[in-house]
């Protein structure tokens, strides 16, 4: 499940979330129970694992050319 960053415009209190996709965003603020908290926009974090994927966007120049 993804976590979502919040913040309440009206006290600044801000909190990370667990939530489901398909949940409802959360809109009431648990510090100052007003209904400005705000879903916050976040960067997502990823890393490729296995084989088929290169460190960097391109095959290593050194590899011999197949037959």
């Amino acid at each position: 499940m993804p976590i979502y960053a919040y913040r309440c415009s009206a006290c600044g209190h801000t909190d990370e979330h667990m939530q489901k996709m398909s949940d409802a965003i959360l809109t009431q603020c648990p510090a100052c129970k007003t209904e400005k908290y705000e879903k916050q926009l976040t960067a997502a974090g990823f890393q490729l694992k296995g084989n088929g994927w290169y460190q960097t966007d391109f095959k290593n120049k050194t590899a011999a050319p197949g037959a």
